[in-house]
């Protein structure tokens, strides 16, 4: 008697990426902060790798990554993130971080060790990396920067007033200032950063932010809404409408903005190279 074939059970490319990830033993910032874009980002290929661990060692309020004592370095995570890199033929590669406030450069060395040997081995590849402030150390900016990131990424998250409220350790003069000597040390490298909305803020406040970040002159804007991620974090004040988002759109391209993505489900890296791809080519921009 003939034996039945089991049924062929067609995998989602989510759990395709996620079993890799497992594999190799990577993470993503977009499982651990619990992205609302994982599925439309994973569908495409596209992830942001996490590096440094999975502790930080700040707690903002409205952020879902745990304030623990971190774990030392791993010498492989490097390796790690070239093998998932190639074995998803990816061309456009985003890495970030937990904060490292425990370690003398922030961990600025493993993330240029990231750059460094995915551009050794695929030379074609861009690499933007997400850094946190490294409490302003230059030293450790300039280490990033001298192993040539195609976009230098760091988060203004929310206005100035509240600060000391949802990111406690965090400075947004000092976060500016590492966007600004970015550009001093580098100003052939694109910068960018992230505003989320509904922490509290006005909209005079706002459109401050954009102007400080226009004064550094950063080049990319990414605004997106808060999403509470659980009880204990900081609750939404405010849920912004489409059409406001897409007022604060329009304002931040009068200002200079080379390219901006304003919707509620926006964050840092949401389809990082589909944006970098609009940005290169404005036939492809959508308005």
């Amino acid at each position: 008697m003939k034996r039945a074939s089991k049924p062929i059970i067609k995998l989602s490319e989510t759990t395709k990426l996620k079993r890799i990830f497992r594999k190799y033993g990577v993470r993503t910032v977009c499982e651990e902060s619990r992205c609302p874009n994982q599925s439309e980002c994973f569908s495409k290929g596209t992830a942001t790798f996490l590096i440094l661990g999975d502790n930080c060692t700040r707690n903002c309020a409205f952020c879902n990554i745990e304030r623990k004592k971190p774990l030392p370095l791993d010498p492989l995570e490097p390796f790690r993130i070239l093998k998932v890199v190639k074995s998803l033929n990816l061309k456009y590669v985003v890495i970030t971080s937990v904060t490292r406030d425990d370690l003398p450069d922030g961990g600025a060395q493993q993330f240029a060790r990231c750059i460094r040997l995915l551009r050794e081995n695929i030379p074609s590849v861009k690499v933007e990396v997400l850094i946190p402030d490294f409490r302003g150390n230059e030293k450790s900016l300039k280490m990033v920067l001298e192993e040539n990131p195609y976009v230098l990424n760091h988060n203004i998250e929310t206005v100035h007033r509240l600060y000391p409220k949802v990111r406690k350790g965090a400075d947004y003069i000092r976060s500016l200032g590492i966007l600004k000597k970015s550009k001093e040390l580098a100003p052939n490298i694109l910068t960018k950063s992230a505003l989320i909305l509904g922490l509290g803020e006005k909209k005079e406040e706002i459109v401050q932010v954009l102007e400080d970040l226009r004064e550094v002159n950063c080049d990319f804007l990414v605004i997106g809404q808060y999403y509470q991620p659980s009880l204990k974090h900081y609750p939404v004040v405010k849920y912004y409408s489409e059409e406001e988002f897409k007022d604060i759109e329009k304002i931040a391209l009068s200002m200079g903005f080379k390219f901006v993505i304003s919707k509620p489900t926006a964050r840092s890296s949401y389809l990082a190279k589909d944006f970098n791809n609009f940005y290169e080519d404005p036939a492809k921009r959508i308005s």
